[in-house]
């Protein structure tokens, strides 16, 4: 598999990303500059964490425009594999790639620790060969991770298998204490309706070296292997 991990001004997990993929799961990746409009002929698409323009207006609103946007937009369009973490997800929101919004978190902080996921479904290719009864550990970093839609569009999220993960405690309980933004539903993640984009805030490739003392993010990148290769 080909990836691209997309860079733009104040990208800052772009290389932790890129040594996941290619050191770790032994991926071909290369990275695509943000006023690029040559995917390079890539597989898959990977929009890092960061903080893309410094953040200005809302984190993402200023990516989105980037030129290499649009060239990730139609490649999505046309079935393409992207997946955004933490500012990258805030981007593909921004992007209407992605349904909801990242608001502020509730206390107003950023936020910068461990925290714990649960998969909420096994029928997309991140979460396909993941365990619906274990909590993964899965380190967060932002200070607008507080996801947000309306009751309709998270119903109809809900019917159509659009909810990724959930924050939850150690056991795997979904509770109000272990939301550690105010998201709303717990949502940690998110795909869209034909279920080939894919958002979530914790970072995966922050917990998939056992330098790191955590590979529980690894699983999350194996499932993605195992079903873009099909």
């Amino acid at each position: 598999m080909k990836f691209g991990v997309v860079v733009f001004p104040g990208s800052n997990c772009d290389q932790d990303m890129v040594y996941v993929l290619n050191t770790i799961m032994e991926q071909e990746v290369v990275k695509l500059w943000h006023k690029d409009t040559d995917l390079q002929g890539v597989d898959a698409i990977v929009l890092p964490g960061g903080f893309s323009y410094g953040d200005y207006l809302r984190s993402g609103a200023i990516a989105r425009y980037s030129p290499i946007m649009e060239e990730v937009i139609k490649f999505a369009n046309n079935g393409g594999f992207v997946f955004g973490v933490c500012n990258g997800f805030q981007i593909l929101c921004e992007s209407g790639l992605l349904p909801g919004a990242l608001l502020h978190n509730s206390n107003q902080k950023f936020i910068c620790k461990n925290t714990h996921i649960i998969a909420d479904n096994n029928t997309t290719s991140i979460t396909g060969l993941l365990n619906k009864q274990r909590a993964l550990k899965i380190p967060i970093a932002h200070g607008e991770g507080r996801y947000f839609a309306s009751k309709e569009v998270l119903q109809e999220m809900r019917q159509n298998g659009q909810i990724l993960f959930r924050y939850c405690n150690e056991q795997g309980d979904i509770t109000s204490e272990a939301n550690p933004n105010g998201s709303v539903e717990n949502i940690a993640g998110v795909c869209n309706v034909n279920k080939n984009v894919f958002g979530m805030m914790p970072h995966p490739e922050r917990g998939a070296d056992d330098e790191l003392g955590n590979t529980d993010g690894q699983l999350i990148f194996e499932s993605i292997l195992a079903f873009i290769k099909k």
